[in-house]
């Protein structure tokens, strides 16, 4: 991994042993060749120790360190490294491990550390859910006011002094205290009202004492992240914020206190709050996506005070306009004094791609335009230096011919597309029929069992498979020697189902190696990378498509493959879509243009490809909006319209078809409570939804008088743990939808997609599955 590696148009610079006022907020852990992945997986498969687990760890923490160093920044981040999660790390640092886990205290370990994370034979995972609006996952703490709170994990210290080994003195960074409550829940058997604010009092101690030790080991900046003073939040939410820090004053005397911000706007009660916090040196501020703050930093930053200013995006990958960066920073200089203003992304660059090095086959112009994680590092440095009064004129040339040459292309517009999007705006797009209606024509058609049984799409992706995709890619295996290889594990997958006597079946998608680069792949104006991977959770990585231009649909995209299907089976198989929602939030979306108009495109693409499906006598299309919830703005003021145009570009992808054709989606690992209405609104035929990992959370607006009259899936096992569920669990959680949903809209049905499990979990769990459902039917019958 060279850090100081560019694109085509922006030059290599050494800025070694120049250190100038400049900061990263976070930096990519899995490494450019996704190191830290194979290790995690090969080490929770038993095939590695856990010596080698921590050699690879350390290996990439030195990387990326020393890289930073030669790189010019000054203020390096640690303890943003992770095995999982931050916020697991700190729930380990805090020692708040759910009873279950059986932990006997002492420093954490794999063993529980992984168990919360992924559960294990005998007890399930934690709760996982989105950080914030992104497509990053963390792990929810299960708190109450009976958790004996420990120092229970000491890597936050054991980093930085790993690090200044090195000759590195770096900005060890922790998950603020009130923003790690914010994001934690009520455990089990715990009141959902209980105040979680108010176990503050017994995480601070910790925090005094990882202090300490940091200082004691020679930290002279200490960064918490509270990023939850961006949302709404109430008044004694942050009077919570004033209490912790004026509590950790003392302890934090004689360091330099960075409070790191981002996502979005502060708002001004937020801003006031946050400036006025004792003890707190700096304030970091994401100035990409929250240019309101800008006119607050102006109006009221407190004198003397450290700005760090996000204006490199942490979450994009387009290089930034330095000329325009330069311009705001300089206003800002004016503000706070040249001595106290520090140049630095926006947030994390874990949610980019590590580096454009990797990518030689990228198309050159576009790779013009862009700025992985790496480049993003040098960019934060010119401008450092550009305050300085070190100005790189070719740097910034270079720069600025990179913008205008993405601006003139003529492969970003296309004015038909455009047109056809522009004409939505005079209609909501709904089905003619009513939902109710649609559902008698259907069952008349696929004549389903009550509890129908299905998947969510994707089956076990196989070492086998994965090499029957590369070889073609590779050109090393024909079309044909292809074609007849991904039939032969489709007709592996329905076969499988068919005896394991499931209702409605999938093809397994062994075509696809991420739902979103699929469809991407096919579509105009998306480009790809080769190593443009980004972490989603655990071992989880993603490679976002990125959409350069407008977008539209040369040809059909899964017809071929969903045909083959269901020519090899009787029963009903879904053609397997996703959403245009979730296309738009899992990829890396341009931003010179809002992002709804680039939505209301994909989904006429989409359109296109559902009627294909319909003709080709597919009766059940599934159009996956898995991050509809994820890209919900975290401001309450800007939810309605966001959710209007999200749920209008879903209805448009099937308004055309016919009342007998069943159109599903899917969604999973948000909190969907808030916007069940908006969901009912998409007006699906069934909806499969992620339930059993959040502890069946979603039931809960169905208790309180929610009335949900279309076919629904509440996920009945969670696929992202290995455990295998019992047929008596299974229908346990059965029994408790039944208690709040008609027998004849629930549906059974996994979490999600079961690309990520092996097929020795794969089968006993869906045959307990089906065993479930089988027998719920035998008793709802017996009971008549």
């Amino acid at each position: 991994m060279n850090l100081l590696s560019q694109g085509s148009c922006i030059l290599t610079r050494d800025f070694s042993k120049i250190k100038m006022a400049s900061h990263i907020v976070g930096y990519p852990r899995m490494g450019p060749k996704r190191e830290l992945k194979f290790a995690l997986e090969s080490f929770w498969d038993g095939k590695s120790s856990a010596e080698e687990l921590q050699k690879v760890a350390a290996d990439l923490r030195s990387s990326i360190w020393k890289q930073m160093a030669d790189a010019g920044i000054k203020y390096i981040p640690s303890n943003t490294f992770s095995y999982y999660d931050q916020v697991l790390d700190t729930t380990a640092m805090l020692g708040a491990v759910p009873a279950r886990y059986n932990w006997k205290g002492g420093e954490i370990g794999f063993d529980t550390y992984f168990s919360m994370a992924r559960g294990n034979a005998s007890v399930p995972a934690m709760e996982m859910t989105k950080w914030f609006d992104t497509n990053y996952h963390f792990i929810v703490p299960e708190l109450g006011p009976d958790v004996k709170f420990s120092y229970a994990s000491h890597k936050a210290v054991s980093e930085y002094k790993e690090a200044k080994s090195l000759g590195v003195d770096t900005v060890p960074v922790l998950v603020g205290p009130v923003t790690y409550l914010l994001l934690s829940k009520p455990a089990k058997g715990v009141e959902k009202t209980f105040p979680l604010l108010s176990l503050l009092d017994k995480i601070l101690p910790i925090y005094k004492e990882v202090i300490a030790e940091l200082k004691a080991a020679g930290a002279s900046w200490i960064q918490f992240d509270e990023s939850t003073l961006v949302m709404d939040l109430e008044s004694h939410q942050l009077g919570a914020f004033t209490k912790a820090y004026a509590e950790l004053e003392s302890s934090l005397s004689g360091l330099n206190v960075l409070v790191e911000t981002y996502f979005a706007d502060v708002p001004a009660d937020a801003f006031k709050t946050l400036t006025a916090l004792k003890g707190v040196t700096a304030f970091g501020f994401d100035l990409v996506r929250g240019t309101k703050t800008l006119d607050l930093i102006k109006s009221g930053l407190p004198s003397g005070k450290y700005l760090f200013a996000g204006v490199v995006d942490g979450r994009n990958i387009w290089a930034n306009d330095l000329d325009a960066s330069l311009i705001t920073l300089h206003s800002l200089e004016g503000i706070v004094g040249k001595d106290k203003l520090v140049v630095s992304t926006s947030s994390s660059l874990l949610h980019t791609a590590v580096d454009l090095v990797n990518e030689p086959k990228l198309d050159t112009e576009i790779k013009s335009w862009l700025a992985f994680a790496a480049q993003k590092v040098v960019e934060v440095n010119a401008l450092a230096k550009a305050l300085a009064g070190q100005k790189d004129a070719a740097f910034f040339s270079a720069n600025a011919a990179a913008q205008a040459s993405r601006k003139n292309s003529p492969r970003v517009n296309n004015e038909a597309v455009q047109k056809a999007a522009a004409a939505l705006k005079g209609s909501d797009h709904r089905r003619a029929t009513n939902v109710s209606a649609r559902l008698d024509a259907q069952q008349k058609k696929l004549n389903l069992p009550i509890l129908p049984t299905t998947t969510i799409g994707s089956f076990p992706q196989t070492i086998e498979l994965r090499r029957v995709r590369r070889e073609y890619k590779a050109k090393k295996i024909s079309e044909e020697e292809y074609v007849k290889a991904i039939k032969e594990e489709i007709n592996k997958v329905v076969k499988l189902q068919e005896e394991l006597d499931i209702d409605v079946l999938v093809h397994g998608e062994p075509e696809r190696n991420d739902m979103v680069e699929y469809f991407g792949e096919q579509l105009s104006g998306f480009a790809f990378t080769a190593n443009g991977w980004v972490q989603s959770y655990g071992s989880r990585c993603v490679k976002p498509p990125i959409i350069y231009g407008d977008v539209s649909r040369p040809n059909p995209m899964t017809v071929f493959w969903s045909t083959a299907a269901q020519s090899m089976t009787k029963r009903p198989m879904k053609g397997m879509l996703t959403g245009p929602v979730t296309i738009l939030n899992w990829s890396f979306v341009r931003n010179d243009q809002p992002r709804f108009e680039t939505c209301y495109q994909i989904a006429l693409a989409i359109k296109d490809e559902v009627e294909d499906l319909e003709k080709a006598g597919i009766n059940v299309i599934q159009i996956d909006e898995a991050a509809l919830r994820e890209g919900l703005p975290l401001r309450k003021a800007e939810h309605a319209f966001y959710l209007d145009w999200a749920v209008h570009s879903f209805r448009i992808t099937n308004v055309g078809v016919q009342d007998t054709t069943q159109i599903h989606t899917h969604m999973c690992y948000s909190n969907f409570n808030d916007i069940i209405h908006s969901i009912i609104d998409m007006d699906a035929d069934v909806i499969t939804i992620e339930n059993s990992r959040s502890d069946e959370k979603l039931l809960s607006v169905f208790r309180e008088g929610v009335k949900y009259g279309a076919g629904i899936g509440p996920g009945v096992y969670d696929i992202h743990s290995p455990r295998i569920p019992s047929t008596e669990e299974i229908a346990d959680r059965i029994n408790k939808m039944l208690a709040v949903l008609e027998t004849n809209i629930l549906w059974v049905n996994p979490d999600c997609g079961l690309k990520t499990r092996k097929y020795t979990e794969v089968k006993p769990a869906l045959q307990n599955m089906v065993a479930a459902a089988k027998l719920l039917r035998t008793e709802l019958a017996s009971a008549k």
